[in-house]
């Protein structure tokens, strides 16, 4: 069996409920298109407030997958 050789996409997720839910969000979505997704890493977080008051959360995640075998 080889080592494990990884791909690595950026993805950006939001939610008006919460940091967590975005990301949960963003890797829910990803797993539709994008298979044997291993790890991700939060590389940036921001948001939007709407009418002085209710937050819209957004973050952007890498997102690492392995790489299947040739002849897979």
């Amino acid at each position: 069996m080889s080592d494990n050789v990884y791909s690595v996409s950026e993805i950006a997720g939001s939610s008006t409920e919460s940091i967590d839910d975005a990301i949960k969000g963003a890797i829910s979505r990803a797993s539709k298109t994008l298979h044997n997704l291993d790890w991700f890493q939060v590389t940036d977080i921001r948001g939007r407030i709407e009418d002085n008051q209710s937050c819209h959360f957004q973050v952007t995640l890498k997102v690492g997958f392995r790489l299947d075998e040739p002849g897979s």
